[in-house]
């Protein structure tokens, strides 16, 4: 009789795994490694898992032990370092493993229903090959010529060519510089020696006309099936597709969003993050994780070098550089010989405004239009205006369901408006009168883009207008044709959000005006002026960087603000050194380093009690730590749920990390009696 096999797997379901298992005797154990795998029997439900190891004997009573259903073989198993970068990622932001590996898969390769019944054949994947590929880029894309290189992007490209490897790179360039030409180099250099190449973006907008690069570039280096991209705005079988073409090495250039970050790669030889600066490559809900900081973690692991690429680089990565831990390499002048765009600080405390819109902006605007140009007007906020309210009583619209205003928008072409809560997605009708006071003359306060575009096509009718955000956005592949039309001249004055102020490459923008800028200068986030100069500069960088005399107007009530007079002589090194002075009196990131508990109740009370009990709970672990009062939520209900926090911070990030584990296994007990839902967010990004 042979000995039991036993294999340890894990799960994503919300118990402390992992979870043992037995091989049946048909099935062959030399099949099964840590990598692979395998459906599972849980509960009364079956489970897509992943073996993490062979034991010599289960955790359990082996009579409790359950054995595996099938083994799925239609793709390699992980590879050594995957199952490394997933169990970091879980140890780091204290998640189970299980709820790290599993949420990371294409959904096909984590359902059972996929590989069982008639119709599965021999899985998803194998479906997928026998299907004719789709590409990506349906149009033929011609062979690109590579620009030639000035000095200081040559200089880039040998240095991170003569990196033999580990070695984080911080590529600081400013806008226009040709920071992609510099990728594109070192990919091409990396791909020539065998290697694979992940270049990760911030946002799916910005996919198309990289991967049209890419491809352009690359294809007569790794072949028309060379280039993949993976991104949430895929379909199930397009995202099972690129991931499955990596895995097997067949993709050797892989673009995408932050996910892409998990994508098995076993040849990996180069990572670049563009935009490393930006607030998108942190994941929001489920694991929280930095998609960049897994990229420096990861390109460690590999012995490889990662390549970090801004024009406003992170106050955390510029302090790394500083620090000598990351190897700065800078690009000071635009490529093509183009001039910065010059700033210009439009003071609005004494000036008339034209529906938010100074006379200065209106005379630029009409400049550029008489010279065939294109302007971009640019306000993050979308919607019609930010409140409806009553002009007697000073009654404003409310979400029924948060502690929040509602946003009334424009619904549509037919023309009428709606009140949308840009919290919880809740929508109503605009009310016919006031219903504190039954007065009928409801007035929209404020300006949002919708009402910019519509203001903006009454002073300059023969101007033809487009609004990007992310209402214009909404159907799948609407953006990429808004973008095709700017691009293709069929746009005159754009109106857009944060949307179109990273990344893009208007060859006609020659303005762009910025109104409210004024909005984040107060935020109580310490954060705030650091996000502040890297959106305002990003958007100054889309003009001029093909016409000259490139012009920037920012209008504001706060001229005299150090962040803005850092913007009008693009000064990012003096800004970072005055912030970075700030940080380090106030014992604030990168000088300490910072968990967020967040608890959800029925009532905001509740929430607070959980937190300071956890907060007792932890006051005992460690006297390196220092554990804040909780406080409500600044926007305390969201969709009927009150939410209150607790900041916990140290000035060690091992312990930090040493601590975090403990306090969990406290939190856990206490959270169950207060009936509250928590979550733990490591190295928060807003507090």
């Amino acid at each position: 009789m042979h000995e039991p096999v036993w294999v340890r797997v894990a799960l994503d379901v919300p118990l402390h795994g992992p979870f043992d298992y037995r091989l049946p005797a048909q099935m062959a154990p030399q099949a099964v490694v840590p990598g692979s795998r395998v459906i599972v029997p849980f509960g009364r439900r079956k489970l897509v898992g992943v073996v993490l190891a062979l034991p010599a004997a289960p955790a359990i009573d082996p009579a409790q032990v359950r054995d595996v259903e099938q083994l799925l073989e239609d793709l390699p198993p992980f590879p050594a370092d995957w199952m490394r970068l997933a169990q970091f990622a879980a140890d780091y932001y204290q998640r189970p493993l299980g709820e790290v590996m599993l949420p990371v898969l294409p959904p096909p390769l984590r359902k059972p229903a996929a590989y069982q019944g008639k119709r599965s054949g021999a899985g998803p994947v194998a479906r997928l090959d026998a299907r004719k590929p789709r590409r990506a880029v349906p149009a033929p894309v011609s062979p690109d010529t590579a620009p030639a290189l000035n000095e200081e992007q040559a200089a880039a490209v040998a240095a991170i060519a003569g990196i033999a490897g580990f070695k984080t790179v911080l590529l600081h360039g400013v806008t226009g510089s040709g920071k992609t030409e510099v990728y594109l180099h070192a990919a091409q250099a990396a791909l020539a020696a065998g290697r694979q190449v992940l270049l990760l973006v911030p946002e799916i907008n910005l996919t198309p006309q990289l991967e049209a690069a890419l491809r352009a570039r690359l294809e007569g280096l790794v072949g028309p099936d060379g280039v993949a991209v993976l991104h949430s705005g895929l379909s199930d079988g397009e995202r099972l597709q690129a991931w499955a073409r990596v895995q097997r090495g067949q993709a050797r250039m892989l673009l995408g969003t932050r996910m892409a970050i998990f994508a098995p790669m076993p040849d990996l030889g180069l990572i670049v993050v563009d935009e490393e600066h930006d607030a998108s490559y942190k994941q929001q809900e489920g694991l929280r994780y930095s998609a960049r900081d897994l990229a420096v973690w990861r390109g460690h692991d590999r012995g490889i070098p990662v390549v970090l690429g801004s024009a406003t680089p992170s106050l955390e990565s510029w302090h790394h550089a500083q620090r000598g831990h990351y190897l700065r390499l800078t690009l000071a002048n635009r490529a093509r010989a183009a001039e910065l765009p010059r700033m210009r600080l439009v003071d609005t405390r004494r000036l008339p405004l034209k529906h938010g819109l100074s006379p200065q902006l209106i005379d630029a605007i009409t400049e550029r239009l008489a010279r065939g140009e294109q302007a971009l007007v640019f306000l993050n906020r979308r919607g019609y205006a930010p409140v409806l309210h009553c002009a007697s009583c000073a009654w404003v619209t409310h979400c029924p369901r948060c502690s929040a205003f509602t946003v009334l928008h424009r619904a549509g072409a037919a023309g009428g408006y709606r009140l949308h809560c840009h919290h919880c997605g809740y929508q109503g009708p605009v009310p016919r009168a006031c219903p504190e006071c039954g007065d009928q003359d409801l007035q929209p306060m404020g300006r949002g883009t919708q009402r910019i575009e519509e203001h903006l096509a009454e002073m300059f009718p023969q101007a033809r207008i487009a609004r990007i955000d992310a209402d214009s956005t909404r159907r799948k592949g609407s953006a990429q044709a808004l973008f095709a039309s700017v691009h293709a001249g069929e746009v005159d004055i754009l109106v857009g959000t944060q949307m179109v102020a990273k990344g893009h490459d208007f060859s006609r923008l020659g303005l762009v005006g910025v109104l409210n800028a004024d909005s984040m200068l107060f935020a109580q986030d310490f954060r705030a002026p650091e996000r502040l100069f890297a959106q305002l500069m990003q958007v100054a960088g889309r003009a001029g960087r093909h016409v000259g005399g490139g012009e920037v107007l920012i209008q504001t009530g706060y001229p005299e603000q150090p962040v803005y007079q850092a913007l009008v002589r693009h000064d990012y090194a003096g800004f970072a050194r005055h912030s970075l002075e700030e940080r380090e009196v106030t014992g604030l990131p990168p000088f300490a380093y910072q968990a967020l508990l967040t608890a959800e109740a029925r009532e905001v009370a509740q929430a607070l009690d959980f937190l300071q009990a956890a907060r007792q709970a932890g006051a005992v672990l460690s006297e390196a730590i220092t554990l804040y009062d909780p406080v409500p939520l600044r926007i305390v209900r969201v969709a009927n749920v009150e939410r209150a926090q607790l900041l916990v911070e140290s000035a060690s990030r091992p312990a930090l990390q040493a601590f975090l584990p403990h306090w969990m296994d406290a939190i856990a007990p206490l959270a169950a009696q207060a009936r509250v839902r928590w979550q733990l967010e490591v190295d928060p990004l807003e507090i």
